[in-house]
């Protein structure tokens, strides 16, 4: 694991501070993969949070989860609404009262948005913008959002910096785009304080295995598992910066409790790292095999997938000097540690 003792602290520091005088948040897409870990780390952390999520997406598995996870006590400061970001009564109700709002909600995968812009647009636009708008009613402290590395489009700078974007590549990219013009038009018409948070290739614990947009470490994963074929997109030689999931909720964290300085801006959340997808099935088969199952077929390789980005990495400087992040796991410790979740999940 590669940790870096001064961001660590910085963070550290944070929790400490929430520890001391609790907040109240609201997690919208608590249900979902990043979602459901947010709300876990909130609440391990003493804080009250209100949960919004509709199940397009999320599951009732993952709730269950952290409940038991975080035990009967912290459970109980956890309040669900089960409703649509679509819906302005729903988002006023969920914002009501509210410090800090993650906003996690949305309709992801680049092939998704291809087949179902319509959806993606409503869902990603519409219901964001409700969501800023209930934010901005209840005079929140800060709204941080999950925005998308997507945002690059066709830019070929490789590491990715905030500033220069190219041209979005799917209806999916164009959606999270919007999300940041929106943010920053809140930001200085009505003072409201939004972060957004472009990801990079997150995985981890409680991140869906199946699923016909299933993320390519689930879903290799669990074919591996249960010796089923890998099938590689093109060449294998296509990489991404894959950010475990701690390093993510880190971020949002930061985020939230930004600075002004640190705040109405968007930063990338990786590692700042770039593995190519011959290397990554390299490293599931070898952390597989530490748990002992051992995958021996060779993957096929198909057509590369429409909306993809050859290259893919993130230049993680600025979330560092203005929030104080540094992601502590790598792609082998994020894998080791996520590794045995998926093993008895899928067993």
């Amino acid at each position: 694991m590669t940790t870096n003792p001064s961001a660590a602290t910085a963070f550290h520091e944070a929790m400490a501070a929430l520890q001391a005088q609790p907040r109240r948040w609201l997690v919208t897409g608590c249900a979902g993969f990043i979602g459901s870990n947010l709300v876990e780390a909130l609440l391990s952390a003493g804080q009250e949070v209100v949960g919004l999520d509709n199940f397009a997406t999320g599951y009732q598995h993952n709730l269950d989860e952290v409940a038991e996870k975080v035990g009967p006590d912290a459970w109980k400061r956890f309040r669900f609404i089960e409703g649509d970001i679509r819906n302005q009564e729903v988002c006023h109700g969920a914002a009501e009262g509210v410090h800090h709002v993650l906003h996690q909600a949305a309709l992801g995968s680049v092939p998704r948005s291809l087949e179902d812009p319509v959806t993606t647009d409503e869902v990603n636009i519409g219901g964001f913008l409700r969501m800023l708008v209930a934010a901005r009613d209840a005079g929140v402290r800060s709204f941080v959002y999950a925005a998308s590395s997507s945002t690059y489009g066709d830019h070929p700078g490789l590491p990715k910096v905030e500033e220069a974007i190219g041209r979005p590549l799917s209806p999916y990219a164009v959606t999270k785009y919007v999300n940041e013009l929106y943010a920053d038009v809140f930001a200085r018409a009505y003072g409201t304080p939004t972060v957004g948070l472009r990801y990079f290739n997150v995985f981890g614990r409680r991140q869906d295995p199946d699923g016909a947009y299933a993320a390519v470490i689930p879903r290799w994963i669990a074919a591996m598992i249960r010796n089923e074929e890998v099938i590689i997109n093109g060449d294998g030689e296509t990489s991404r910066d894959f950010c475990y999931i701690d390093n993510v909720v880190q971020a949002n964290i930061l985020a939230a409790l930004a600075n002004e300085e640190g705040m109405n801006q968007v930063y990338n959340v990786a590692y700042g790292g770039r593995t190519t997808l011959n290397q990554l099935f390299a490293y599931l088969a070898e952390n597989l095999r530490a748990l002992g199952i051992e995958y021996d077929r060779p993957p096929r390789h198909g057509e590369f997938r429409q909306g993809d980005v050859r290259h893919s990495q993130a230049d993680i400087g600025k979330a560092g000097r203005l929030l104080g992040y540094a992601p502590q796991y790598d792609i082998n410790a994020g894998l080791k540690a996520a590794m045995p979740w998926y093993a008895a999940f899928l067993s």
